[in-house]
């Protein structure tokens, strides 16, 4: 068009200057097909004991914890005591009950038959002096009173070796079965509050319970923690993830386990994933019914996860781009 057409259409001039800015703005604002806008998320795992007490920090802010490196101790002198206690009365009730199943000791066992003995020779005796009495009788030389007298004597040792041949039998048999019942109760219930005691002292050191990193602290070392007041934060590289929106044009097409890629501010080469998660529900529901204007709205919640050397380049918070089906 020529410089003095132009002059003569100043109609046009303003057309122009009116709709060049505005397919500049639409061409900068055009998103690259198949790339969507997202950003990092840590799902964090929060560290804390159920018992109260001061702390004292082994790990620090940013440092790497290995699986069962120990992050914090809260003071633990009650919870020891407590353990060593039990533990004392525990050997004491075992002690009771392995007696009660010997019975007597050794000693008094000996004590014991040495009196049968004892009583098995007097028998012998009493049987002699009976015999000579009832031949003395016979012949008429002492009286019924006299062999009476011996017949007596000889029950009574009868009597006596029985008693002690029961007693004997007694003591090798041990405590009754209830007596023995009782004090295996009471050992099994000692055994309880040990394991309740060694439980408490454990719970006095938290350990890391996977590979992770501290991202942070939220006691310094001498502060004192509540009951089941988290410690320390983690985030295992499991948990890093990136979330983005897609539209429902695209999400039919997205399922657990799509490959994709993000590209990161200051990471030259894009990182893989795959998809791990797509919400059934829609983040925007339209008013009264779905036209075509308001489903272009709708979009859903996905969610992608990353090998554990790829997670440990991201952070969370970092706004990302998705590509989809590279």
């Amino acid at each position: 068009m020529s410089r003095t057409a132009l002059h003569k259409s100043p109609r046009l001039l303003r057309g122009i200057a009116v709709t060049l800015p505005i397919l500049l703005l639409a061409a900068c604002g055009k998103q690259e097909s198949g790339v969507l806008q997202g950003y990092v998320e840590g799902e964090f795992v929060y560290v804390a004991s159920p018992l109260p007490g001061t702390v004292t920090l082994q790990v620090s802010r940013g440092s790497m914890a290995r699986r069962g490196d120990p992050l914090f101790a809260l003071e633990s002198v009650a919870e020891r005591a407590s353990r060593d206690e039990a533990a004392r009365r525990l050997a004491q009730a075992r002690s009771v009950l392995d007696d009660a199943r010997k019975g007597v000791r050794p000693t008094e066992l000996a004590a014991l038959e040495a009196q049968l003995r004892q009583a098995r020779s007097a028998l012998g005796l009493a049987e002699a002096e009976l015999g000579r009495q009832e031949r003395l009788f016979r012949s008429g030389t002492v009286s019924a009173q006299e062999l009476d007298r011996a017949r007596s004597a000889r029950e009574q040792q009868l009597q006596l070796v029985a008693r002690i041949e029961a007693d004997m039998q007694t003591a090798k048999l041990g405590a009754r079965g209830d007596q023995l019942s009782a004090a295996a109760a009471n050992v099994k219930a000692l055994e309880a509050v040990l394991a309740r005691a060694e439980w408490e002292l454990s719970q006095k050191s938290r350990p890391a319970p996977e590979d992770a990193l501290v991202y942070d602290t939220l006691y310094r070392s001498g502060e004192w923690v509540a009951a089941g007041r988290p410690v320390v934060s983690l985030l295992p590289a499991g948990n890093v993830k990136v979330r983005f929106f897609a539209p429902q044009r695209s999400v039919s097409s997205l399922h657990p386990g799509d490959q994709l890629t993000v590209s990161v501010d200051g990471i030259k080469e894009p990182l893989p994933g795959k998809v791990s998660f797509v919400s059934p529900r829609a983040e925007y529901t339209p008013p009264v019914i779905y036209s075509k204007e308001s489903r272009a709205k709708l979009v859903f919640l996905v969610e992608a996860s990353f090998p554990p050397q790829v997670a440990a380049r991201l952070h969370p918070g970092q706004p990302v781009d998705v590509h989809l089906g590279r």
